[in-house]
């Protein structure tokens, strides 16, 4: 990597165009260090730096490098390079979750932009306003799994914001015939409406931006349109609809021969085909789903669609194929941790067996199984018997009655047994009621002085038997234990090297005046207080690659605008503020989707499937085979 920092530099933006943004960042960073003393140079360096990282996925890098960029902006008075700049440091801070701090950098952006006139700036701000906005909502709204359109109120007023940013940039792109951006805003306007429940007009949306994509040849957008047309129909109960809709974005991930999507379209016409209760076609497509997922090493979409498969052969009476796959989703779903998958599971084997015969009239599973033993064993101090089922599938009372008796004996035991070396003590007391001889590890007593004590200032001991040798074996240690608290109390020395007085009076040694102790104290205070002044001041900017940090200096100096806006001020106050949320312990995660599924949709899309067919229990349940004169029926899960 020979050449100067601006070669480095343009070599390394040509790699990030295309496409090798790796090799980019490594060039970027030759390019700093070596150095340069151009600050626009530098200030291009740093901005091209942060979206390749955040290209890569490393935002901490990216949000490094793009404060390095606001700050140098502001240092050389560029006000267009810091609303840029400020626009790069909301989106990183978006996908990081900091959305407080994410509002603040894209408000300046939009501020500095409508100061300039920049259109083409402004409507990139509204747009990054509308995302931010529509990820703080569709992230709080994911945390409380309401359906769209039930969402609380705070969710409802982000995604409400987010709308009137994006309606905002729509009519800014609609002025300037930016078409490209126009589909963009469609698509996130659609996507909005459809989480706040407004359907009709989020099919609007994503049909012009389907319009859009076509006119542009875009088949990825093309697809997402698609996918997105299909989950509104959904909603609005158009069945038929959804399935045209999922046949074309299929169609379409054929084309781009991309396996994974092609997976989530059959995974999505595979429970469209279920609520429309054609189960031969829902087998038939949850089938390829899962042929794709074991291709990909996907284990939560192989385990999708072993429980969608184990559904659709349960409601059409095949239960030995359904016990098939329901047995490999519950072993899956313990492989990956999926206790919802599990506990669903292990329901549904149940109740197959339960139809099948097998194991006579018990639905226990093993994990209910395991968890009613741990939950006995752990009662064991409290409980003495254990219920044995009448055909025999549990029953551990021996075995709990004897770790009852191991209990009760540990209670029993005497804790001046525990010690070897006190056995003998211990039966001369019991036989001449005599105290056993202690001695200090940090003191000289002799038996004799030990005794002499005890005479003086005998302790009565009582005899009722209400007193235990516990009892008695603490009273001992506490009284000889508690000297040890002024061996360890911390005497003052003025001087070094300065022996301990001795409790024979003898001369006052000469001390200190008290204003000279005072003195000496103050500056052992100053001495240890001093030091916390440096670590309180504020640092001069560091920008990594600058040669002559003069230049800075004199740029400062140069600057005329001596002091920031409030506008500047108001978004300093809110980043900053956002550090309280930084320290903060987080709750504890749950357990769900812990592993990458990239054969299987959005996890909303999943819930709002299971929801809708839950309505449509009682139509798919399975009639029992006759027992005593009664018909029971037996629930089908819904995946």
């Amino acid at each position: 990597m020979d050449g100067s920092c601006m070669e480095l530099a343009l070599e390394g933006e040509r790699l990030c165009k295309s496409g090798d943004c790796q090799a980019g960042v490594q060039f970027f960073e030759a390019a700093v260090q070596l150095g340069t003393d151009d600050l626009k140079t530098l200030t291009a360096i740093y901005s091209q730096m942060g979206n390749a990282y955040f290209y890569l996925q490393e935002y901490n890098k990216a949000l490094e490098y793009h404060r390095h960029d606001m700050n140098l902006a502001r240092t050389l008075g560029d006000k267009l390079g810091e609303a840029k700049a400020s626009g790069n440091l909301g989106n990183t801070l978006k996908v990081l979750s900091r959305f407080d701090e994410a509002v603040a950098c894209c408000q300046r952006h939009l501020d500095i932009s409508q100061e300039l006139g920049d259109k083409v700036g402004e409507a990139r701000a509204l747009y990054n306003l509308g995302n931010v906005y529509h990820a703080k909502g569709k992230q709080d709204g994911r945390s409380g799994q309401q359906d769209p359109g039930e969402f609380p109120d705070s969710v409802r007023e982000s995604l409400q914001q987010a709308v009137d940013y994006y309606e905002a940039n729509l009519d800014i792109v609609r002025e300037v015939g930016d078409r490209a951006a126009q589909g963009r805003a469609c698509g996130n306007l659609g996507n909005t409406h459809y989480l706040l429940g407004n359907f009709d007009q989020a099919i609007s949306y994503h049909q012009e931006r389907l319009s859009i994509a076509k006119e542009f040849g875009d088949k990825a957008a093309e697809r997402r349109a698609y996918s997105n047309l299909g989950n509104a129909h959904i909603f609005r109960g158009e069945f038929d609809a959804a399935v045209d809709h999922y046949k074309k974005t299929l169609q379409i991930a054929k084309e781009l021969q991309d396996k994974a999507l092609e997976a989530q379209a059959c995974y999505s016409l595979g429970n469209t085909f279920t609520l429309l209760r054609d189960y031969t076609k829902a087998i038939e497509y949850h089938m390829r789903h899962l042929r794709i997922a074991q291709e990909l090493e996907d284990c939560v979409g192989d385990g999708r669609a072993c429980w969608s498969l184990g559904n659709a052969h349960t409601a059409l009476g095949h239960h030995e194929e359904a016990l098939k796959y329901t047995k490999r989703h519950l072993e899956l779903s313990r492989q990956i941790g999926d206790e919802t998958g599990e506990v669903t599971a292990n329901m549904n084997l149940a109740d197959l067996k339960t139809v099948l015969g097998i194991n006579g009239s018990s639905c226990i599973s093993d994990l209910e199984l395991s968890s009613m033993s741990t939950d006995r064993h752990s009662l064991a101090s409290t409980q003495t018997t254990t219920t044995t089922s009448s055909d025999g599938v549990f029953d551990d009372t021996d075995a709990w009655n004897s770790a009852r008796q191991r209990r009760q004996s540990m209670e029993k035991m005497e804790l001046m047994k525990m010690t070897p070396d006190k056995i003998a003590p211990l039966k001369a007391k019991r036989s001449g009621d005599v105290r056993p001889k202690l001695r200090k590890a940090m003191t000289v007593a002799s038996d004799k002085n030990i005794e002499d004590r005890e005479n003086t200032n005998p302790t009565p001991i009582h005899k009722n038997g209400n007193t235990t040798d516990e009892e008695e074996f603490f009273e001992l240690l506490t009284k000889f234990q508690s000297r040890r608290l002024d061996e360890q109390r911390c005497s003052f020395k003025i001087g070094q090297g300065v022996p301990r007085q001795s409790s024979v009076p003898c001369k006052q040694a000469s001390q200190p005046a008290p204003e000279a102790r005072k003195d000496e104290f103050l500056d052992m205070v100053e001495g240890v207080q001093g030091t916390r002044m440096n670590d309180q001041r504020a640092p001069l900017p560091h920008f990594p690659g600058l040669n002559n940090t003069n230049a800075v200096i004199g740029q400062l100096l140069n600057n005329k605008q001596e002091i920031p806006d409030d506008n500047f001020f108001e978004m300093l106050m809110r980043c900053q503020g956002s550090r309280l949320e930084d320290q903060r312990c987080s709750l504890p995660t749950t357990n769900r989707q812990l592993h990458h599924a990239p054969t299987v949709p959005d996890e909303d899309f999943f819930g709002l499937i299971q929801r809708v067919q839950s309505s449509r229990l009682e139509e798919q349940r399975t009639v029992m085979p006759e027992s005593k004169g009664a018909h029971k029926k037996l629930p089908a899960k819904a995946p």
